[in-house]
């Protein structure tokens, strides 16, 4: 799965990997939770519900970068509260799942990010691990969008992360991960056809190399949100009780109450 992922790249840096137009504004994000606002990026001339993928990005070549909450709200859903339970859409099942096949067909889209996080047990608890490329540069999760309406008219747009088998380098932490992008992958994803895009749902096996390393347990509180989250740990040795900080749940809990509160739509700007 995909709980945890970071976002500090320079904005700069990230328009011209993605290939937006809009200039947002965008803090270094070291503990993205599910329920937060996530930058996302889509072609900018979306699909149409009842119609096919456009085959080439919007009429003026760019892409548009939107914010959505993370965890997908189906259209038809009447309670959002939902959406928490859907921070991650299997690639295996992607085209048949209610919740996610239109979404599939119609609305995806990419999230940036340049680092995520997984959590392995040993000596009895559990360890935080970072994942990043090592070359440190950004890299797209492939997801999906959705624009879900309330009985009050309200509207909200949210996202979900398509997960995949884990490659060997990181099935010894988590035996999921999400499926990763590589620029050359970005527009089959967002205008290819559905085969086409069904054929990027697999491992990571592109030419950069994945890495991964112990990291503090605050990341565990989504509370904190600081480049010392990174600072590397030593593994707690067998038979050792390792050190725990705030448990992951109560993070969660707290970022899904302020997230329920604010069913307007979110800007970037």
């Amino acid at each position: 799965m995909c709980g945890r992922f970071s976002l500090t790249t320079p904005v700069e840096g990230i328009r011209r990997l993605f290939g937006f137009s809009q200039i947002p504004n965008l803090p270094a994000r070291f503990n993205i939770a599910p329920t937060q606002a996530v930058l996302n990026v889509r072609a900018s001339n979306p699909g149409q519900a009842g119609g096919a993928m456009p085959t080439s990005q919007g009429t003026d070549g760019v892409r548009d970068a939107f914010l959505a909450r993370w965890g997908l709200i189906p259209s038809w859903a009447k309670d959002p509260a939902i959406g928490a339970k859907m921070i991650n859409a299997r690639a295996e099942t992607i085209t048949e799942k209610p919740a996610f096949r239109a979404a599939f067909r119609r609305r995806r889209c990419l999230i940036p990010a340049d680092s995520f996080y997984e959590w392995k047990t040993i000596a009895g608890a559990k360890q935080a691990f970072r994942i990043t490329f090592d070359d440190g540069e950004p890299f797209a999760f492939a997801a999906l969008w959705e624009d879900w309406q309330g009985a009050d008219g309200s509207e909200l747009e949210t996202c979900t992360i398509v997960t995949t088998d884990a490659i060997p380098a990181i099935e010894e932490i988590h035996h999921r991960m999400p499926v990763i992008l590589d620029q050359e992958g970005f527009e089959t994803w967002l205008t290819g056809s559905d085969e086409a895009a069904q054929k990027l749902l697999r491992p990571y096996a592109g030419p950069r190399r994945l890495m991964s390393g112990p990291i503090s347990n605050r990341v565990n509180n989504v509370r904190n949100d600081g480049p010392e989250l990174w600072d590397p740990v030593p593994l707690p040795e067998e038979g050792t009780a390792a050190a725990t900080t705030n448990n992951d749940a109560s993070g969660a809990a707290d970022t899904a109450g302020s997230a329920k509160a604010d069913k307007g739509q979110l800007s970037l700007f």
